[in-house]
């Protein structure tokens, strides 16, 4: 179990519960070799329960994970088709997250799960990544959990924050790219696992336009100041402040800064810091490399 003293960890009290345990979906042939070994990290230490998404037994699993997806996403226009799931995502990818002896876990959430006491765990949460031809390279396309669906007291304290961390720690993953909406708060989230590049400031293939393409390098380090809420000292020292900005309701501002990506203008960041003390809709301040920056700010 992980260690109680640690004082990031002291708010997840049900990460220390025999009642949770993280979950791996995956089908047989695209299990992680040697997992959890290039992220030095002891947060994890429960063995995870594996399910195989190809196994007719596990149809009342896998219901409950398209169930949870379906209620945070669907009023949105972004709950993903039952057949993408499994065409896109049981067969190519890897599903991870948190699930709760079904026993133990509120009513209220089997309900809404429309899930059997029978069955002994069900699925909190889940995170979808899949691996790119780039090797390394792994693209998020779905996170989130039971939270959307509880009141703020009954919650899982970071439970999505976790779940995707679990993910990547497990599968190794090096680099990992991923698509959130601007405005979004799973933008608060999504910046704290390495430093965001912004490789899209804007999508129109997307269903919704306005959504930013990002990619990370993974690092541990990061996901610390989720929990402790301290200045990312790392990307201070590593990048520096432009003049330019990105404003999450100004379609113009996107555009501008596609354009300055697409002419090679960059890298660009994002700071976590700063996305974390800022309103969803306030103009985020767009970082460089410092060794870029020969001249200051520009």
């Amino acid at each position: 179990m992980p260690n109680t003293k640690n004082p990031l960890l002291e708010r997840v009290t049900w990460l220390n519960s025999d009642d949770v345990r993280p979950y791996v979906f995956v089908r047989p042939e695209n299990k992680i070799d040697q997992p959890g070994t290039r992220h030095k990290l002891d947060w994890f230490t429960q063995e995870p329960i594996l399910k195989n998404p190809l196994d007719i037994k596990n149809l009342a699993f896998a219901n409950a994970i398209y169930q949870i997806e379906w209620k945070a996403f669907g009023h949105q226009d972004l709950a993903i088709p039952r057949w993408v799931f499994y065409d896109c995502a049981a067969m190519p990818g890897f599903i991870a997250g948190y699930a709760g002896r079904t026993s133990k876990i509120p009513k209220k959430i089997v309900e809404l799960l429309g899930y059997s006491l029978d069955e002994e765990w069900c699925p909190l949460s889940l995170f979808i990544i899949i691996p790119t031809m780039h090797k390394g390279e792994w693209v998020a396309y779905d996170l989130c959990s039971v939270n959307s669906l509880l009141p703020k007291e009954e919650q899982y304290y970071g439970l999505g924050f976790l779940s995707k961390a679990f993910a990547l720690w497990y599968a190794n993953v090096a680099q990992c790219s991923g698509m959130t909406q601007w405005g979004s708060p799973a933008l608060k989230l999504h910046a704290n696992y390495g430093h965001m590049e912004m490789i899209g400031a804007y999508a129109p293939l997307h269903t919704h336009a306005k959504t930013m393409t990002y990619r990370c390098e993974v690092n541990t380090d990061s996901w610390e100041k989720f929990f402790n809420k301290e200045p990312d000292l790392g990307f201070l020292e590593k990048y520096g402040p432009t003049h330019m900005t990105i404003e999450p309701n100004s379609e113009e501002s996107m555009l501008q800064i596609q354009e300055k990506i697409q002419n090679q203008e960059g890298p660009f960041f994002l700071s976590a810091g700063e996305i974390a003390h800022r309103s969803l809709r306030d103009p985020l301040t767009i970082y460089k490399l410092k060794s870029l920056n020969f001249n200051g700010p520009n």
